[in-house]
């Protein structure tokens, strides 16, 4: 039985909503803006409305789950199987393990190989991973951060192996190892050898692979520890104003890599904040590249996105609920103006989502692209007074902590003194707090709870996937010339101590058969390990 208790008892009403004192906005309250808000058309600049002057209508968004269990071979199927079922894009998510540098056969992923990821060792895994799958045709994604060099350097390898040109693949790579320092925590190396990294890819990418989007600027997890959607808004394009920078450092023209960069932000459940916040993201990139960088190419101003809703508002209790909070959190995200975008499934708070969880997570898309209309329109909300309000305030609050960044040194300053990880934890306390008072309603969980407790059929792991990893690496090792991975090993070390661009030093070893683990402990020679201090 679902029971409903009333303000009486215990439960306030709503918190007020972001409009005027009377519930809504009008022309005049716009006009009383300052700076007054920038609209604009679809497809021009600064892109508030769109990247794209047609957007939907004559292309849809990239529908991309995210995906990623067991071995090479276990995550294959599911790929085949979800492109099967008409997904656009693949994306790849990565064991704990493999995200945080380490071989299947270390100590230290005893019990968590090919959990909550792909385990990928080698570039046999990568291998296999895409087997059958023709990569010049399909956009790939890979959620990796610390290791990004290497598994990219897994990728070229094994499209080198397969006679893939290189211009011929397209696709993402998170490399975003800033937004790991605010809140994810999976680093490997101290801030700047792990900045160098990322710079490192940039500029390999802008010169050998060209449709490659060589950094994907993560928003998402700042979101996912507790940050509100200004902060989401406001850290993510820092991190992206960091990266640029550091890769003009470098002596690349801005308009040789800018367009390559891509962003991606989290959907959560306040529908017209987060239309909003994708609009005043796409205003400010936009500003910040031509008016602070001096970009003149129109393709190096548009701030290109994917979505993935909120993991954190999904709930264990009553789990169908899931699929609610996922449509609307997918619709804010179209109407937003999203390039490519993730939809949760319902079960995803109570294992790896099963073959029927995600496919109603993919049809939740389908539905919205082909049965809602929201495709037909372009920016449809555009010129509303409460969307335009937001926007700005957006805007607004996202410059003023644009100039707090610059107020403490700058990013690694920042970093350093723990103004990223500060900021975040005050804002999940007042979440949490709110919360306890009742003023957040979670339905299910603090109103509208049920006695019944229903689950849904989850998803188990095979025990032995660790057993068949952990045999196939063997393999691999006994089968390879160690005298190779060895010099290989040690080009790598001397170009790491030598600023050299890593990636053909990193590819080369990958074609020895040089594991992750190795890759990522020779650098370590030479860049040292990250600890964060305790608070």
């Amino acid at each position: 039985m679902i029971t409903a208790p009333s303000t009486a008892e215990g439960f306030p009403s709503a918190a007020p909503r972001a409009s005027g004192s009377e519930g809504f906005l009008s022309a005049e309250d716009l006009a009383a803006l300052n700076p007054p808000p920038v609209i604009g058309t679809p497809g021009e600049f600064p892109f508030t409305r769109g990247i794209h002057r047609s957007m939907y209508r004559g292309r849809l968004w990239t529908m991309r789950q995210f995906s990623g269990f067991g071995t090479a071979k276990d995550t294959n199927e599911r790929f085949r199987f979800l492109l099967a079922q008409g997904q656009s894009g693949l994306s790849t998510a990565f064991d704990l393990p493999t995200l945080m540098g380490l071989d299947s056969d270390d100590p230290r992923s005893s019990g968590e190989v090919g959990r909550l990821g792909v385990a990928i060792d080698t570039v046999d895994d990568m291998l296999t991973l895409f087997q059958d799958i023709p990569l010049q045709d399909v956009s790939v994604s890979m959620t990796i951060n610390a290791p990004a060099a290497v598994l990219m350097a897994f990728y070229l390898a094994a499209a080198e192996e397969r006679g893939i040109p290189w211009d011929r693949l397209r696709g993402t790579i998170q490399n975003d190892i800033l937004k790991e320092f605010h809140a994810q925590n999976e680093v490997v190396f101290p801030p700047k050898p792990s900045v160098r990294l990322v710079i490192d890819l940039i500029e390999f990418g802008a010169r050998a692979v060209p449709q490659w989007n060589t950094v994907s600027i993560s928003g998402y997890h700042i979101r996912e520890a507790g940050a509100t959607a200004l902060q989401e808004l406001a850290f993510t394009l820092s991190d992206g104003r960091h990266y640029v920078e550091e890769t003009l450092q470098r002596g690349l023209p801005v308009d040789a890599f800018a367009s390559r960069l891509s962003f991606f932000f989290n959907a959560h459940n306040d529908f017209f904040e987060e239309i909003a916040k994708y609009r005043a993201a796409r205003r400010l990139w936009a500003e910040l590249m031509q008016d602070e960088y001096g970009a003149t190419e129109p393709a190096s101003w548009k701030l290109r996105f994917h979505a993935q809703t909120a993991g954190c508002s999904l709930q264990s209790q009553q789990p169908d609920v899931n699929v609610v909070r996922v449509a609307y959190q997918a619709m804010a995200a179209v109407l937003g103006g999203c390039q490519s975008l993730h939809t949760n499934s319902l079960d995803e708070t109570l294992a790896l989502p099963s073959e029927q969880a995600v496919t109603l997570a993919l049809r939740t898309q389908q539905v919205l692209a082909h049965e809602t209309g929201v495709a037909d329109h372009v920016d449809p909300l555009g010129g509303s007074y409460l969307v335009e309000s937001l926007t700005q305030s957006m805007h607004t609050g996202a410059r003023a902590y644009f100039q707090r960044i610059a107020d403490t040194g700058g990013m690694l300053a920042a970093i350093e003194g723990g103004f990223f990880r500060r900021e975040i934890a005050e804002s999940a306390y007042l979440y949490q707090q709110q919360f306890d008072r009742g003023e957040h309603i979670i339905v299910g969980v603090n109103r509208y709870q049920s006695d019944e407790d229903v689950r849904p059929e989850i998803m188990s792991i095979d025990p032995d996937v660790e057993t068949d990893q952990l045999a196939s690496l063997r393999r691999v090792k006994n089968l390879r010339d160690i005298s190779d991975v060895a010099r290989t090993l040690d080009d790598v070390r001397r170009g790491a101590a030598a600023g050299e661009n890593l990636l053909p030093l990193l590819i080369a070893a990958a074609h020895t058969r040089a594991t992750l683990g190795e890759m990522m402990q020779a650098l370590g020679d030479v860049f040292g390990t990250f600890r964060f201090a305790e608070q």
